[in-house]
């Protein structure tokens, strides 16, 4: 009995620690994206364990992207249109949050180098990225 309790409160640790890990590991987007998001005046929600920021402002500058969005995540952070595009795409930005935990500081400059190969190759640099391919096949096994 108490051999269980140990190894539950190991295992526990163990899961807070990684964690723990994961959130300093994406940090430096997570900064960023707070910050961008108080500078453009979005509401803050927190769900999750993500921080989820949508308004007018925001809307404007996912509008003018080079691929237009709904949405767009920066470490755990999620910017939207509004509120009805955070539930919308919650369950494909989710997966972006878990590929920034994975890949932290080279996560940005990882998915941009792919969409330039992919576009120099003729190809669809958003659609064939592989990190919006997981997305899309996540929330296409959900559906």
């Amino acid at each position: 009995m108490l051999a269980q309790a140990v190894f539950g409160f190991q295992r526990s640790f163990v899961r807070l620690l990684i964690q723990t890990f994961a959130y300093l590991w994406a940090s430096p987007y997570t900064i960023t994206g707070v910050a961008i998001g108080l500078i453009l005046g979005g509401r803050f929600r927190r769900v999750e364990g993500v921080i989820e920021i949508a308004g007018p402002r925001i809307a404007g500058v996912l509008d003018r992207m080079l691929v237009p969005a709904l949405a767009l995540t920066f470490g755990h952070v999620v910017f939207a249109r509004s509120q009805e595009a955070l539930d919308s795409t919650r369950l494909h930005e989710r997966v972006h949050v878990r590929q920034y935990e994975r890949w932290g500081p080279a996560f940005v400059p990882v998915y941009l180098l792919l969409s330039v190969l992919l576009y120099l190759r003729g190809r669809d640099g958003y659609r064939e990225n592989p990190f919006e391919r997981e997305a899309y096949d996540v929330e296409d096994s959900c559906r």
